[in-house]
């Protein structure tokens, strides 16, 4: 299994646009990415800016398939607009 975890920022009056965006693509991915076992958005507490998307992919075929979804693409570049800064992407794997 490999995870992901998508720090991002968006900016000051932004967070209903990248929510209804963001919403879209979590509804997307979990309707058409069965490789992908966790794909949720979550607003960091006690901060109006920062949110996390948490992601869990069953390999890295399931990461690549994600990455060149439609949807990705699509809804991601809908939440560019909205973002303060690049999103900072830490990468992991499983410890069984």
């Amino acid at each position: 299994m490999i995870g992901v975890v998508a720090q991002l920022k968006v900016k000051e009056g932004g967070q209903d646009g990248f929510e209804e965006a963001a919403k879209k693509l979590v509804a997307a991915v979990n309707a058409n990415e069965p490789g992908c076992k966790l794909y949720q958005l979550f607003k960091v507490q006690e901060s109006a800016t920062d949110y996390v998307f948490m992601e869990q992919y069953e390999n890295q075929a399931a990461v690549d398939a994600h990455r060149a979804s439609d949807h990705f693409k699509t809804l991601g570049a809908a939440m560019g607009p909205f973002l303060d800064g690049r999103p900072v992407i830490i990468r992991t794997d499983i410890v069984e």
